[in-house]
This record gives structure tokens, sequence and C-alpha cells, in this order.
């Protein structure tokens, strides 16, 4: 796997993490919502395990937001915040 690949399943673990810990959630609610054990979860989050579209998609669900804000991620530096504005 090329460094590249591999600092974008990063980011976008860090992202699933981050929006998990949001909301509070435990890695072992995440893990009971997505019929997964909690070290396959964990496995997820460090970024250790790439997933499928399916399972991207039922993450958002957990969580709450879209899939894209998930793989948004990979277009930010780590640390930085992209502030959106709306268009009038």
């Amino acid at each position: 796997m090329s460094a590249k690949l591999n600092a974008k399943i990063k980011a976008i673990a860090a992202v699933v993490r981050k929006k998990r810990e949001e909301k509070n959630y435990t890695q072992e609610y995440l893990a009971y919502k997505l019929n997964i054990s909690q070290n396959a979860y964990s496995k997820i989050e460090l970024g250790y395990t790439k997933i499928t579209v399916e399972r991207l998609f039922q993450i958002a669900e957990v969580l709450e937001i879209s899939a894209a804000d998930l793989l948004d991620a990979d277009s930010k530096e780590p640390g930085q915040e992209v502030l959106r504005s709306s268009t009038v």
C-alpha cells in the first residue's frame, strides 16, 4: 500500500473516532451496532483495517452523519478544521 493511500485511510479513521467521541459513544457501542467485535472496530479506528463502502455507510448511519463527511477528512491536514460557509 502506498504511503499516500495509507495516510488517507488513517485520516478517515481519525474522523470516525472523532465523530464517535463527539457523540460520547464507546467503541463497544459502535461494534454492537455494526455487529462486529470491539477488537475489529478498534482496528477500523486505528486504520489497520480497510473498510468497505458498505461499512463506511453503516458507520455514518450510526453516527448520524453522511458518508461524505467521513470521506471529507482526507482533504484536510491533521488538526485543521474547515469552516464551511453557506452561499446566499
